[in-house]
């Protein structure tokens, strides 16, 4: 399945600044996350309860966030 994170992508760039910034932060390299972000590799479970500490989203969120 195809997701688009165009909101979450925005989330990333208004708390960190670039997606390497975040990629940094979350312990991997700016290729994994781009590949990620382009659903190229699969977001983990634990990928989504990393990143939504981080980004400071609740569970309620994470449907807007992740699964659009």
């Amino acid at each position: 399945m195809m997701y688009t994170y165009n909101k979450l992508k925005g989330r990333i760039i208004e708390l960190y600044g670039t997606q390497g910034n975040f990629a940094k932060k979350v312990g991997i390299s700016r290729n994994s996350m781009s590949k990620k972000l382009t659903c190229k590799t699969e977001l983990s479970q634990k990928d989504i309860v990393q990143w939504s500490v981080l980004l400071n989203l609740n569970k309620d969120e994470y449907g807007e966030y992740f699964f659009t």
